[in-house]
């Protein structure tokens, strides 16, 4: 049975107007994954050692990050750290800590990290969970981090604590925490383009 021009045309707009809702909604949670500016980005940290404190980097690394400040909960992102690009300001020492007891960057060449979980914690401050992996070890750590954007960037301020000896960073004689410490203090900036 035909049904009446008029009545077609209302059904077709009423499924319109059901439909099309669900579909922006559904387009706005689709966060899209972005590379971070490497130029603006950084990996920094402090170790402990005979209680003095020694600043490094890493000077390679890659990441994609997808993020919305109003839905954190939805944000995804992977990094990649070439550990063999380590700076220490020291040609010994880093030519140390990339043998097999510290780094073994011949065996494992990169460390991974990769979020499970994001929450905002109120002012441009969220805390992000998830898996670090080095030396075929992962745990998880938690990263406080600040978000500020301008110029079409976001900006993304944090910082981690991890134990090296969990990952079996400084195996052997240097598994001593009195002349290595066991915390190390990382610092994170990554920076993505907001479209």
């Amino acid at each position: 049975m035909k049904l009446p021009t008029c009545l077609s045309l209302r059904l077709v707009l009423l499924l319109c107007g059901s439909v099309l809702p669900v579909l922006t909604a559904s387009s706005a949670n689709v966060q899209t994954q972005e590379k971070i500016v490497r130029e603006r980005s950084q990996i920094r940290f402090v170790a402990t050692q005979m209680s003095v404190p020694i600043e490094g980097l890493f000077r390679e690394f890659d990441g994609t990050v997808a993020f919305d400040p109003v839905n954190p909960a939805a944000t995804t992102a992977r990094f990649s750290v070439d550990l063999g690009s380590i700076d220490l300001h020291s040609a010994e020492g880093e030519t140390e800590v990339k043998r097999k007891l510290w780094l073994d960057v011949a065996g494992f060449p990169v460390a991974r990290f990769a979020t499970t979980s994001v929450k905002a914690l109120g002012n441009n401050r969220f805390e992000a969970v998830g898996q670090l992996t080095i030396k075929g070890t992962s745990r998880e750590v938690i990263a406080p981090f600040t978000v500020t954007e301008g110029n079409f960037l976001r900006t993304v301020d944090g910082q981690f604590k991890l134990k090296r000896l969990q990952f079996r960073i400084g195996e052997g004689e240097w598994s001593d925490t009195d002349t290595v410490a066991d915390e190390i203090l990382v610092r994170f900036r990554f920076t993505v383009p907001v479209r």
